[in-house]
């Protein structure tokens, strides 16, 4: 019998698809790239994902800010100003044929997290207080 052979990175291709790999590295880049930008719009901005298309033509970034739902829109303009930028730099770092166009978005998962979070710190409060009445009348002595 003849020993089958396995191509490197055969196993890995079938188990985490090509967009997610992209995806993964089109972070990283991203994240490098808005550290070395100097915009103030920018400073307090995580990517918390990409979502590249199977054929590599668009790319959705998410990001996130401790500005929160206020800062999104001035950040959405900041990112679409530096576009061209972050693009060029991916074309440099990746070896592919073409480079997806960016689109930004804010992460509303972690933002509906945070809300989820917060019923549930206010209802924990909510029953703690039920719980534990505080007393009015003077302790006895």
């Amino acid at each position: 019998m003849a020993k089958r052979t396995r191509r490197s990175g055969a196993s890995t291709t079938t188990r985490y698809p090509r967009s997610a790999r992209v995806g993964a590295t089109l972070q990283e880049i991203i994240a490098d790239e808005l550290l070395r930008i100097d915009d103030e719009r920018l400073e307090l901005v995580s990517v918390t994902g990409v979502d590249v298309d199977p054929e590599l033509n668009r790319a959705i970034v998410y990001f996130d800010s401790l500005d929160g739902e206020a800062g999104d829109e001035r950040i959405v303009e900041a990112l679409g100003e530096h576009r061209v930028r972050l693009q060029a730099s991916i074309a440099r770092q990746i070896r592919a044929k073409k480079t997806p166009i960016l689109d930004f978005r804010a992460d509303e998962v972690i933002r509906s997290a945070e809300r989820i979070d917060d019923i549930l710190r206010a209802d924990r409060a909510r029953r703690t207080t039920i719980a534990s009445p505080e007393r009015d009348d003077p302790a006895p002595r």
